[in-house]
Formats: structure tokens, sequence, C-alpha cells
């Protein structure tokens, strides 16, 4: 073992993440992580940090192969070690540490006292672990040198030397922000800053720092940073970049720490730690020169956190940095608040690039947080900017791969960087620049902003989000005003000056030490400052991509798109237009696309003056060629109309418009403005022309000469018709086309081209022969619109579109005005027949049109046959052996053009199936028309359909007589109906036995030509004596009926499907029905069994007696007894007898149990009378196996007593008749009524067989009854035998003694009585001891997992509401209503007024009620019922629905009816033999849940929902796991069932045993899932359910034998002092002489 006191190097660590999804390891005792191995034991290294209680450390090395070691060993080497650096230091310690204290011991950083061994396994090696020795005495505040803070001399190259204030206290917080950042979600991100004028505390709610590791120390050495790593995690992403990894050299902290005070504790906690570490930094301290060994060692310590802290962080970490004796006292908070905000705004504030706003985290300062806060250089900012769109760019820096370049060998480690560049425009409001505005503001507020509009800085930077405050840029290259000639360029340069640029900076970029500007000679720096200016930074090593809207920018179109932004933003947002001389018509919203407006309100005016000049509306004018658009060419001649400004007066806008009407233009084309609140400004066809035309001198006015002749020349010019060039017009073009002559062929050619022009109104028949001259084509360029349509025939009403082309004109040869129609790639031949009609128009005149035909005629030849319809029915469907509807076939040529028969043809039809043919069909009838040949009575007979099975796909094929022409038909052949049934196994066993199952039974199945039948085809089964496990059964009278399903090989599987459910010795059949015929039957036979007894004639028994150990057995028809015959109800197997009788009293509800084919009755009472007296013995399930019996009973035994005269005896009151005979009778030993219970082993079902036996309830009550009664009426010291008259005594001593005898008997039987209470109480309270310690352990394995299921509330009320215009949609949709908008009195939708825990208790409950009771309207009365329908039908004409009003609710159900809101009355069911029925859930009233505002009473007699709505619709509906519990539970059925897996046995009788994955209703109740998530609590809640059940039974019956003890008890009290009393009269009375007892 070697030992030594430096402490292991550093290791560099990340702050722990809490979000991590890595499985983590073990902790151990220690507070580190334990790493499970199987590797053989190796030799390690631990490290442990010892704080010793003196207030001094030790460090301790221990290498070691054990897994753990005796604490005297461990306490030894520490002893060792601790006495060597003493002896090593020369220095003594200010007080000792008592080594022989009694309980020294060691505590962990968790609290774990270790005081036996420590154990290595639970240690990770390497790793420091602390240690605290306990000798008894106090625990010092703080341990000296406890954490070693010596720094890394290399990184403290640079130290930060601008710190201020505010800078500082930036940097402890930078440390606090990075920390939250690293919290879960549902982790709460608080950063709390306190000032005081004695301390400062910045409190975070991080993951916090323990002594693992040193993660505290790594806090206060300067350069370990915990951060640096992290720094390429914070590249990239989305802007504005929100990662705040601002941790680079590792000094922020403790420099930041000492800046700010003299002395500072640092205080953290871990969630996976109990204790609080704590690191003491003073100035004096750390900079003292007495320090030795250039080591910075400090204080520190553990402690318990505090419950304020505890508060702020309920994960239970954090960190608080306290700075006591700050330098600075007298801070303004409101200017610190302010500062802060703006330096990290986008996590106290954040506006994304998606356009939302959150706040990613809680900063407060002196219990303010920080979104309160008004004021600030980036709220007043943001304050004033304009909201128009911002201009935002995305550029990446990265190196050049160039290999020459030394700078980039340099730098090769450089990281790639991105930044975000948001542009944001500041308009002229009211004249006055808003920029100006913000300077005002801030001056105002106290900030000293000592910069103006010329010299204001339009750049401002952050990194990682939070602000550089001496990143003050006054330009980028690319924004700075170009010098530009004309006006267009002087307003753009001066709206440059409006625009600020904030740059968001991920971590590629380097901030200076301070982080207050990112560092001065850093490439990527030097680049985004030059940005724009297309000169090279650093001889090309830096390559910046500039992005903008998903797209690649070069630097040429970055400045044309921010020329048009700044262009885009003054015509919005700036205010530089006049007003007219009149008084304007104002319009709100106007719809012109045409006029290019985007205000909001326009100003229309008729009047306006510029440059000097008067321009009213109705003014001629001439635009000059090349004023503006669209007078590039041409002069144009038009009127003034209208002038138009964008906005109210004294608001910004755009320039002005003047709406023009073109020469010829008719008014009724021009603009007009809006009436009849119509707000769409339409121009029509004027022109809207900018105000510039007039500035520019291009606009001048026309008088009356010159605008008629300009009028008449455009008269001329208006088109008149449509005319088409004919081929010889084209070819003199050279233009390849014309138009067809009006009748062709199916399959001439389509002309290439069809040449149209347009014919003015000076064209006439006299100038025809010039018809190329361009004088009678006009020119203009209008839209010409060609629609070719087709139709059948000239009767056709229906037309078909072909084709439509719009094509402006175009120019050949010199020649304008051509319409050249280009339709061969849209019609290459004219294949159809019928008539195609051609349409040609021109869009913007109606008027102007042209019309052509022509005739297409389909050919005489022969191309195919065709089926007619076959489109809507692709496939035909053919049953072999049946006739088919049949097929119609026509006649086409090549161009699928239909042509008439010549002749009736003679076709054949063949079955075909990948080339072989199957079958010929050889029974058909043609019939033939001039268009259509018809073939109908088409029979196909098949055996080979086996082959084309399961999908039976085939063709049929009509060929002519000659095989020239042919037709296939796809087809699906399907096999006949069922003819022929085979049994697998081919011979079964004839004789069977009641209640067997037929194990294995297949039934083959084939049509009338010996193919199987198709799959799915039902089968109808009739049986007699047989009946179906499933339950799909319906009964005929005598015989059951079901259908089964043929599966995909033709089989009917029956194996474990038939039941025989006749008795012995009868007949049974099965029966295979189609089409009303039996074409299967087999027939079998019962196996005959007697019941027989030893006697049937009992003689001579005497009445009151019994009959003893009657056994009756069960035998074959070979008279021996059949040994399978046992009562088992578990397997099915229920073999009982009962005893009936009409002249004996006995209680045919007792069932006696066969064992082995043989039952005792081990007693019959036999009545008090003498005659002759029967009974019958018979099978509880085969009434058949009975026996009848004969019992001779004679006279009363009291009768035949010769005893004397009873006047002998002395007064009959002390010797009544009955005790008389009770005396004389032989002694018998009575029996308690209460039956036995046997010791078995006991389970949740077999105790309750054992506390509820079959008889035990009325047993029990007439036990308490009878006893009660005794005990009520009879005297403590009767005796049963009195005093005799003494003249008749004599030799009494015979009946004395008989006396006593029956006194002891009686007493014995009174202590049996007694001992058998007893044992029965242990055996009740061991059980209950046993189910209270099994329920308390259960709890522990339960874990509540609160989970809306996904068909929760909202899900089913979607699905309700999706009904349209239905009564429970409407109702759905009040809760969208306010309260006073809802109606009063309904409830809601029976869907949805409760909720159940599992998805399958929701679908049967909803199948069960039906799809109309779910969807019912629920009503508090009649008068909310009456009133909702009225406002209903008023609103909807949809069809019926159901209303249930509580006030008038019946119940559903037997166990109900009597008291339908007492749900206490509801008890569990119990079959014959007393037991609550196995996998029985509970009543569907109590299983459905309901909200807690209808838990109350809601009707007049303050009920609940759940005692009128639910138990209305449920009564006593049970609830069982499955159907097989629900079927053994059915002779305790009275109102109905269902089962988890679809069973239903409805109150009226009707049995559903289907599945509910079959069918899933659509409204159901909503799951509100309690159900713990692991499947293991789900399985231990439900055995909880049933323990605690079980244990309600085990106390009531506990509670019910006790009664039954005390009142024995009290029998054997006075059974007891009889006996004692007749003893001493007797010893006190002469011999031979009779007894006086007296009361």
């Amino acid at each position: 073992m070697e030992m030594f006191s430096k402490a292991p190097p550093s290791i560099l660590g990340k702050r722990p993440n809490e979000e991590s999804s890595i499985e983590r390891p073990k902790k151990s005792p220690f507070g580190d992580v334990k790493v499970e191995s199987d590797a053989p034991l190796a030799s390690k290294n631990f490290w442990f940090h010892v704080l010793l209680p003196n207030g001094t450390t030790l460090e301790l090395k221990m290498t070691e192969r054990r897994s753990q070691m005796p604490i005297e060993e461990f306490i030894d080497a520490v002893k060792r070690e601790y006495f060597s650096t003493e002896k090593r230091t020369g220095s003594s310690q200010k007080t000792g540490i008592n080594w022989t204290y009694a309980d020294l011991h060691f505590t962990d950083a968790d609290g774990n006292k270790i005081r036996t061994e420590v154990k290595f396994r639970d240690l990770l090696p390497n790793k420091r672990h602390i240690l605290v020795l306990n000798d008894g005495s106090a625990e010092p505040e703080a341990y000296e040198d406890m954490w070693d803070l010596t720094p890394d001399t290399e990184l403290l190259k640079e130290l930060p030397d601008e710190y201020t204030f505010e800078t500082a206290l930036a940097d402890l917080i930078d440390n606090s922000l990075q920390a939250v950042w690293s919290n879960r979600k549902v982790e709460k991100r608080l950063i709390s800053v306190e000032l005081r004028r004695n301390r400062i505390s910045i409190f975070d709610t991080g993951p916090g720092m323990d002594g693992v590791n040193e993660k505290i120390v790594k806090w206060g050495k300067m350069g370990a940073s915990m951060h640096r790593a992290e720094r390429e995690q914070a590249i990239g992403g989305k802007p504005p970049y929100l990662m705040p990894f601002f941790g680079m050299f590792g000094y922020g902290g403790p420099v930041a720490t000492m800046f700010l005070g003299r002395h500072a504790v640092v205080s953290s906690k871990t969630k996976t730690c109990n204790k609080v570490f704590t690191l003491h930094l003073e100035r004096e301290a750390l900079i003292s020169p007495s320090r030795t060994e250039n080591q910075w060692k400090t204080k520190g310590g553990m402690r318990d956190p505090l419950d304020d802290e505890m508060v702020k962080s309920r994960h239970g970490s954090f960190t608080k940095v306290d700075i006591l004796e700050p330098k600075t006292s007298n801070v303004d908070v409101k200017k610190l608040q302010c500062k802060l905000k703006d330096i990290y705004f986008p996590y106290i504030q954040c506006d994304e690039m998606s356009g939302k706003t959150s706040t990613p985290i809680d900063f407060q300062v002196n219990g303010i947080n920080l979104t309160e806060i008004e004021g600030g250089e980036v709220a007043i900012t943001n304050m004033n900017s304009c909201n128009g769109p911002e201009f935002t760019l995305l550029l990446h820096f990265s190196y050049s791969d160039d290999a020459s370049s030394q700078t980039c060998q340099r730098q090769k480690s450089f990281l790639d960087a991105n930044a975000w560049l948001r542009c944001v425009y500041f308009p002229v409001i009211k004249g006055e620049e808003s920029i100006t505005r913000i300077i005002d503001k801030l001056d105002a507020d106290g900030f000293e902003i000592r910069e103006t509009f010329d010299n204001y800085s339009r750049v401002s930077v952050r990194r990682l989000g939070r602000l550089l405050p001496d990143a003050r840029w006054t330009w980028l290259p690319f924004m700075e005003p170009k010098a530009k000639k004309g006006e267009k360029a002087q307003n753009l340069k001066r709206c440059r000056y409006r625009v600020k640029c904030f740059i968001e900076t991920d971590s590629g970029f380097n901030p200076t030490p301070s982080k207050t500007d990112l560092a001065h000679h850093h490439p990527y720096t030097n680049a985004l400052k030059n940005f724009g200016s297309g000169t090279p930074v650093n001889g090309k090593e830096v390559q910046i991509e500039i992005w903008r809207d998903g797209k690649k920018l070069t630097l040429t179109t970055l400045e044309k798109q921010y020329s048009d932004w700044i262009s885009e933003m003054h015509d919005l947002y700036d205010d530089e237009i006049e007003s007219g001389l009149d008084q304007p018509t104002i319009l709100i919203s106007p719809k012109s696309k045409k006029l290019g407006l985007s205000s909001d309100v326009v100003r229309v005016h008729k009047e306006i003056k510029r440059k000097g000049t008067c321009w009213k509306a109705g003014q001629r004018m001439k635009i000059l060629k090349g004023a503006c658009a669209g007078c590039h060419k041409n002069n144009v001649f038009a009127t003034l109309e209208y002038i138009i400004l964008e906005g109210l007066l004294g608001d910004a806008c755009g320039e002005a418009r003047l709406i023009c009407r073109p020469l010829g233009l008719p008014e009724g084309k021009g603009c007009s403005l809006p009436n009849n609140g119509n707000d769409v400004l339409d121009i029509c066809e004027s022109l809207s022309l900018p105000i510039s035309v007039i500035d520019s001198e291009k606009c001048v006015a026309v008088g009356d000469i010159e605008w008629e002749s300009q009028l008449d020349k455009h008269r001329q010019k208006l088109p008149s018709s449509i005319d088409l060039l004919s081929f010889e017009e084209c070819q003199e073009l050279e233009i390849g086309g014309g138009f067809p002559t009006d009748v062709i062929e199916a399959g001439d050619a389509f002309p290439q081209k069809i040449v149209a022009v347009v014919r003015p109104k000076a064209f006439t028949s006299a100038s025809s022969p010039k018809r190329l001259d361009q004088k009678f084509i006009v020119r203009e360029n209008y839209e010409m619109i060609l629609e070719v349509n087709f139709r059948v025939s000239k009767k056709s009403t229906k037309s078909d579109h072909i084709c439509s082309v719009r094509i402006k004109p175009s120019s050949h040869k010199g020649l304008q005005g051509l319409y050249i129609f280009l339709l061969s790639s849209k019609i290459e031949k004219f294949q159809k027949a019928g008539l195609y009609t051609f349409y040609f128009s021109l869009a913007d005149l109606k008027d102007v049109r042209f019309r052509q035909v022509v005739q297409v005629q389909a050919l005489a030849e022969i191309g195919s046959w065709r089926l007619v319809n076959h489109s809507q029915n692709p496939q035909c469907t053919i049953r072999v052996g049946c006739r088919t509807s049949g097929f119609s076939i026509a006649c086409y040529d090549r161009y699928d053009n239909r042509i008439p028969f010549t002749g009736t043809p003679r076709p054949t039809i063949k079955l075909i199936k990948g080339g072989h043919v199957l079958a010929q069909v050889r029974h058909m009838k043609v019939t033939a028309d001039k268009s259509i040949m018809i073939i109908k009575d088409i029979v196909v007979e098949c055996r080979d359909l086996d082959k084309i099975r399961p999908k039976y796909e085939a063709h049929l094929k009509i060929s002519s007589e000659d095989k020239a022409l042919s037709v296939d038909c796809p087809c699906q052949v399907l096999p006949g109906p069922p003819k022929k049934i085979t049994t697998h196994p081919p011979k079964l066993r004839k004789q069977l036995l009641p209640g067997q199952i037929i194990e294995k039974l297949m039934l083959e199945v084939f049509d009338e030509y010996g193919n199987h039948v198709k799959k799915d085809e039902n089968i109808l089964l009739r049986v007699d004596g047989f009946s179906f496990q499933d339950g799909s059964c319906v009964v005929r009278s005598v015989v059951t009926d079901c259908n089964k399903m043929v599966d995909a090989r033709g089989y009917v599987d029956l194996s474990d499907f038939l039941k025989v459910s006749k008795g012995y010795g009868k007949d049974v059949s099965l029966s295979v029905i189609s089409k009303d015929k039996v074409i299967f039957k087999m027939e079998f036979q019962t196996e005959r069994r007697e019941l027989r007894t030893e006697s049937k004639i009992f003689k001579y028994r005497e009445a009151g007696s019994e009959l003893e150990n009657i056994m009756f057995e069960i035998v074959n028809s070979d008279g021996v007894v059949d040994e399978n015959i046992n009562d088992n109800e578990k397997h099915g197997q229920i073999h009982t007898l009962t005893l009936k009788s009409d002249s004996m009293d006995m209680d045919d509800f007792v069932r006696y149990s066969f064992s082995r084919g043989r039952c005792t009755v081990r007693s019959i009472n036999l009545p008090q009378r003498k005659g002759t007296f029967t009974f019958t013995a018979s099978h509880s399930r085969y009434p058949d196996l009975k026996v009848d019996i004969e019992v001779h009973v004679q006279n009363d035994r009291g009768e035949n007593l010769e005893v004397g005269n009873h006047e002998d005896f002395g007064d009959p009151e002390f010797f009544p008749k009955t005790s008389f005979r009770k005396v004389m009778t032989p002694l018998r030993t009575p029996t308690l009524d209460v039956p036995d219970v046997e010791p078995v082993n006991v389970s949740p079902h077999g105790l309750k067989e054992i506390i509820l036996h079959s008889d035990y309830s009325s047993l029990k009550n007439s036990k308490l009854e009878d006893q009660k009664a005794q005990t009520e009426n009879s005297d403590p010291m009767t005796l049963p035998v009195h005093g005799l008259a003494s003249q008749d005594r004599g030799d009494f001593t015979g009946h004395s003694l008989l006396c006593l005898k029956e006194l002891e008997d009686d007493l014995a039987n009174c202590g049996l009585t007694i001992g058998k209470h007893d044992s029965d109480l242990n055996m009740l309270r061991q059980r209950q001891s046993t189910l209270q310690r099994h329920i308390s352990d259960l709890k522990a394995l339960v874990v509540e997992v609160d989970a809306m299921s996904t068909f929760g509330k909202d899900y089913i009320e979607q699905k309700i509401e999706s009904r349209g215009d239905s009564a429970s949609a409407f109702v759905c949709k009040f809760r969208k209503l306010a309260l006073e908008e809802r109606p009063k009195g309904i409830l809601g939708v029976v869907a949805l007024l409760g909720s159940v825990q599992t998805i399958e208790l929701s679908r049967m409950l909803a199948q069960y009620l039906g799809e109309d009771q779910m969807l019912a309207i629920v009503c508090e009365n009649y008068a909310a019922a009456e009133s909702f329908d009225t406002r209903f039908s008023s609103k909807s004409s949809s069809g019926r629905y159901l209303t249930l009003c509580l006030e008038d609710t019946r119940t559903n159900g037997n166990q109900l009816e009597s008291d339908s809101q007492n749900l206490d009355s509801l008890q569990e069911p119990t079959l014959p033999n007393g037991c609550t029925p196995h996998g029985f859930l509970g009543y569907a009233v109590r299983l459905v849940n309901t909200e807690a505002v209808h838990s109350q009473g809601i009707t007049k007699s303050d009920l609940s929902i759940r005692q009128t709505l639910l138990c209305c619709l449920f009564g006593g509906l049970q609830v069982y796991e499955n159907k097989q519990c629900m079927k053994m539970a059915r002779a305790c059925i009275r109102d109905g069932a269902i089962s988890l897996d679809g069973g239903i046995i409805k109150r009226n009788g009707l049995i559903s045993f289907g599945s509910w994955e079959q069918v899933t209703p659509d409204v159901i109740f909503p799951v509100v899932n309690k159900m713990p998530v692991p499947s293991a609590s789900f399985k231990a809640l439900k055995c909880m359910v049933e323990r605690e059940s079980e244990l309600a039974e085990v106390n009531r019956a506990i509670h019910d034998k006790n009664t039954l003890y005390k009142i024995d008890m009290e029998i054997f009290q006075r059974s007891r002092n009889r006996y004692n009393l007749y003893l001493t009269r007797m010893q006190s009375a002469p011999q031979n002489s009779c007894i006086d007892i007296l009361e």
C-alpha cells in the first residue's frame, strides 16, 4: 500500500447534463458512481480527501486488490499518514484528534456513516472521494486548505483589464446562465441577483457542483474552465444562437468575484448529493506572500441546504455566490436592471425567426423579474422601429483550404463561425427621424448616449445571445450610402441613414476577455467588419457564404436586394407626399392590384397642382414616348380621370398616381369609384401612371383638333371579324398548314398549323384580293382563343371538350397580326368519328368570333370485338353450375369507332387460366342486331377450380368461329354451393358421454362438381343433443342451429367445438343444411348410466330418527361403478345429488357431491310421525338418473315406553313431558348446526369457500335466532330432571344417573362447540394477519401514474362534434359558450358524463348500451328537455335523438328496485356454494367514474349522477374479466353481465360472445387511466384489490364467529351451573330418594 499527500492532477470535465439519455451506473455511498464488472480483481488506486476534526485536511492514496478493508485498518492508515505529514512539514496542529474515541468512524459526502469496513467495490478507482472523520468533537465551520486553487499558469497569459461593475457581474451571471441552460424542461431555470449594501448574491438553479473530481475547485481555479470543451456545441444552429456556452478563459468566476468584493463564499449542491459544498475565496489569502510551493489553497466545507434554497430549487440542485464587503455599495438598481436586460434580452424575451416569443430564463434582480422592467436601449429601440419586414442575412465564415497560406496553417484549429444580420428600418414619423427620438429618450433616462443622428452606432453585436456592450460600429460596408446621381439615388442615400443592423453571432467568434467586444485581431472579426467592401481579408483566407431566404447570394445580388428593400420601406413608411386642391374622397382598403397600392387608405382627388400647373379630371393629355412604363414606343393619348394619393393627410405614404382613360376606350370601361358599400377601386382598362410624368414634363395638354384626328384614326383600326387563311395563302407565306375540308375519314392527318387573322372595319369584300395586305390585318396585341369540341352526331346534345389554346399575334415575313395555332401536338389525327367544331374568339372583344365544323366518318374495315360497358364492371363473377347474366359485344374499326355486324356470329367460349383450358362452355344463347351481339344464359361446368384458388381468377375467351376475332373477359369463377361432406377422421366413436367435447372433427366441403367450396362460405350446422362451445347458436324447439365459415382449405373445423348436452342414454346428431336441404347427417348415442342404492325400501324406522350413511352409485350398463364421475366445478364437471320429497321436509337446494362415481348422504331426518314416506334422489344435472326410496316410519318412541303413570312422577310443572322424554330416550351426541370447516391451504378463493359455506348464511342466522330465543326464554337454573312425588319414587337411582349423564353430555357438547369456535377464530385471525401484511407489501409495489389515454374526453368530444348537426354535437358546442348563454338544466351527453380506467371496459359498456343511449341527452327534468328540443329543432332538421330526465329515472335491475339510490345494497354475487364468482371485477354502476361537480346532489331529491343516470342505465350489470368467468357465474347473473374480452349477457336473455376487436363502437366512455405503467405494478394493484376484498370478508366472518362464541359461552355457563347444582343436591339427598331441584 502506497500513501502520499499530493492530490492527483485535476481532470477537466463538464458540468452534469440532467437530460442525458444514457443509462447511469449505480451511485456509491461516497458520491461517485459504481461500475459493475465481472473482470478478475487487479490492483486499483483510490484517492481519499479526509476532513479531520481539528479543521485540517489530509490527502491519502491507497493501492488495493481487495474489495473491502476493515475500518480499524483504514483508520491506522489515516493515522500514519497524518503523523507522517506533520513530521514532514514540521508543523503541529492547534488541536489534537481523539484517536481512541469509542465510536471513531467516517461519514461520506451523502451523510452515510462507515463504522465496520470500507467497501472498495463501491468506489471508482482514480477518483477523489471525500470522507469526514468523526471523533466526538464538534464539527468545524470550515476546513483549511480543503480546495487547491493553484492555477494553470500557461492559461493566464491574458487577464481582463477592462472590468466594470456591470461587466464583472455579467461574468458571474454568464456562469449561472450556462448552468441553468442544461436543466430539463420540467426543471425551473432561475437566475436571481440580490444587491445589498454589504452583500451581492447570485443564485441559480443549475445542476450544481460537488467535491467529486473537484468540480467545485474548477469554479474557483483560474484557467480551469469547465465549459471550454463545450464551445463547439454552440456553433451553428438556429438564430439567435441561444446556447450560452460562454466559458473560454477559465477565470471569469474568481477574477470577477475578487473585482466585486474582498471575500466570497460559493455554495453548491447537486441532486445526487445531500450536502452543500462550500468554497471560500479571500483576496488577501490568495495574494499573500507567505504562500509556499506556488500553491493557492483555500477553505471549504459541507453543510445542509437551507429552506429558502430548496424552495427556490424544487429539483434539488443550485449554486449560490455570496460576495461579502462589495467595493461598490451605491448602485443604481434601476439602471442596472435595464443594462442587464439589454445584455441578456434574448434569454429574457426571445423573438424567434418563426415569429414566436418565449421567455427561456427567469431573470430576477432584487426579486423583480426583468420582463416587468420598462426601459433600456434594446426596448426603446424596438419600440421605435418600423413594423415592416426586416432585411435578414445568414453569413457562414470558414477558412480557405489553400494549403499555401501560412496563416491558414497557423490557424488550422480554428472553427467555422456563423452570423445572423437583421437590418431594421427606422422611418420618418411626423417629420422627425425615429433614430433621433431614440437618442433623446435614452438621454432623458440618464443613459448618457453621446451620439447624434449622423454618428449614431448603426451596428450592434451579440455573441450567443449576449450583448457585447462596446461593439458599437457605425456601418458595415454594404450598408454605406453609394455616390450616385439622380433624384432616386439621392432619396435612397438619405434612406440608408434610417437603417440599423443587429448582428447575432455564434461561438465561432472570439470575444475579448471582458466579453465587451469581439476579439479585435481575430480574422472573423475583421471579415465581419469589412463585409460588403469587396476587399479580401488576410489574403483570401476567410470565405464568407451569404444566404437569404434559403438562397445563396453574391455580393452584387445582395446590394441590389438591399437597395430594393430600402426603397420599399421608404415607399411604405416615409411621409413624402402633397395634397390635392379639392375635397378628396376617402377609400378604406381599396382592393386594386393594377394600381399597385399598399396603403389601407387612399384619397381620390379630381384636381391637383403640380409644377405650377393645375390638372383637372376630364382634361385631355398626351403622354410622350418613353415617359414611363407602357409608353416606350408611341405617344399615348388619354383623358385624366382621377388623382389618387396614398394615406390620409399627414400619413407616411407613397407617391401619387394619375388614372387616365386611353383614347378610344369607352367610359364604361374606365375607372369608377366604389359605391353601394363596395370597397373595390376598379380602374378597369384605364392606365395608372406615376405623378413623375408631370415632373419630367413628358405629359402635355391636347387641343380639340388633334384629339378628333387621333379619334378617327383609331376607329378605322378597330377589329371587326376573324378570318382563316387557306392552304394557298399559307404556302405564299411559307407556313405549312391550312384548314381541312368539311368531310374527311377517320385516320386522316390533322393540319400542322391553322392561321387566323383579325380583320378591321376597313376590310370589305371589295378588298378581298388584298387579303394579305397589312392594312387589312389588325396588328394590335389582342389575345385569340381557339376551342375544339367534339359531338358524336348532329342529334347529340352532349359535347366533349378536346383542347383549348390561347395565343398572342406574331409576325411572319414582315406581316404582323398572324395567329398561328400549333395543334399537331394536341390532335395528331381525326380518329374518332363525329363532328369537330372549332370556335375562334378574341379574349377582349366578345363580339368578334368565328365557327367552323369538320365531319369525320368511321372506316368500313372491322378491327376488333369488344365488351360493351366493360369498364364499369371490369371483372365478372361466375359460379359453376349457375346461369350468368351474359355479355354484350360490339364491333369496332381500328380507331375504336363502332360499326354494325354483317350477320349473326357463332362464338365459342372457353375458361382459361395461364394458357390452360379449364373448361369449355356448351350452354349459352346468342342474339345479334346491327350493332350489338348478346350472349346470355351461360353455364360453366368445371372440376378443376382447386387449381386456381384462393382467388379463383381466370379468363373467359369469346372468339369467332374462324378464330379471327376474339375478346377476353377477366372473371372470378367460384365453386358451387355445398353438396358433399367428408369427415376427418372418417370413423368417429358413436358412443359419447354427457358433457364430452369432441376433440377432433373436420368437415371437408365440396360442391356438385367435386371442387372445394370457397373460403368464408356459410355452412348451417343443426345439432340435436350438442351445444356449441362459443355460444353462437340459435335454438329452434329441440334442435340448435349454428353458422360456420369454411376456411381457405375447404374445411370446417369443429374440433373442441361440439359438446354433448343431453344426458345418459340419449340419441344425438349433427346435420349440415344447404338450401333448406340436409346434405349430411351423423348420428351418435350417449352411454347408458343408472343411479342405484343398496336399498330402495327402509322399514321399521322410528319416528324422529335419522337415515345415516346412505350411499348412491352411478353404474354403467354392465353394472360397474363409473369412477370418472367427480364433482369438480372448476373443470366444468358438475356432478351432485339432489333429494326431493313431497311428503318429507327436505331442502332441495342442498347438493351432495359425487366422488369416483359414489355419493354418501350422511343423514336424513325422518318425520316425527308414523307412516310411509317417499323421496327421490336424482342427479342435479341429469334428472333422468334418479331413484325413488320408500321409508316406513313406526310409532313415536315416546309412546312405546313403559314408565308407569305420569301422575306418579309428581307435579308436571317440575317434570314436564318434554324433559321426561329427553331423559328416557337413548342418549346421542348433538351436533352443532354450523357446518364443519375442513383445514385446507387457504387461497384467495379457497378462504371464501370456508367462510361462505353453501348454507352458512341461513344456518348462521337461524343459529343466532334459536340460541337467542333459548337464552331469553330459559332460566339459568333449569335442570332436565325435577323432583318426583315422594310416594312413587322408589328406586330412582337409575333415573338420577341418567339425568347426570345427560347433563355431562350437554356440558361436553358445549365445550366442544366453544373449542370449535376457538379453532375457527384462530384460523381466521391468522388469515387476517397474513392478508394485512400482504396488502402492506403490495402497496409499496404500486406506482400510481396519472396519464390521460389516447381516448380522453377531448378525443371523444371531437368524435361527437364531427357528427354534423346531430343533437349530441349541438350539446357539445355548449361548452364553448359563455355561462349565461348555456341552456339551463342540460347536463350533457351520456358518453361525456362518466369515465373508466381501461379501454376494454369503455368499449364493452358502449357496446352494451348502444350508440343511441351513448349519445342520449341528459337533462335535470322534463322542462329542460322540452326547452332543449325547442331550441334544437329551430336550428337543425336532424333525425330523432334520446333524452334522459333524471327526475323521472327508474332503475334497471332487481337488486336496486327497492332503493335505486342506495348503492350499498349491491352485494357481491354468490354462487350456490356461497362463493363469489371467479373473475368478478365489480358492478358497472361503481366502475364508471363521474366528475366532482356531478358527485353531489343535482336533483330535487339531492341525488347524484351515479344514483340516477348510472343506476338507470346499468342497474345491477356485472363486469367479469373474461367470457369463461362470466359463463361459470351465469347462475348468479340476474340483471346482465359483460366481460372485457367481448361477452355480453343482457337482462332479456340475449347473449353475445363476440370480441370487441371485431366491432369497436365509434363513441365510447373517456378513458382516464390511473393504472400503473409497469406491468408488475398493474398486477400488484389488481392483486391488492382482491386481497382487500378478501380481508373485508374475513373481518365480517370474525365478527359473526365472535357473536356465536358469546352465545355458546353463555349456554356453557348455564350448563355448568346446572351440572354443579345437580351434583350438590345428589350428595345431600338420602339414598334412593328423589332429587328436588328448585328454580
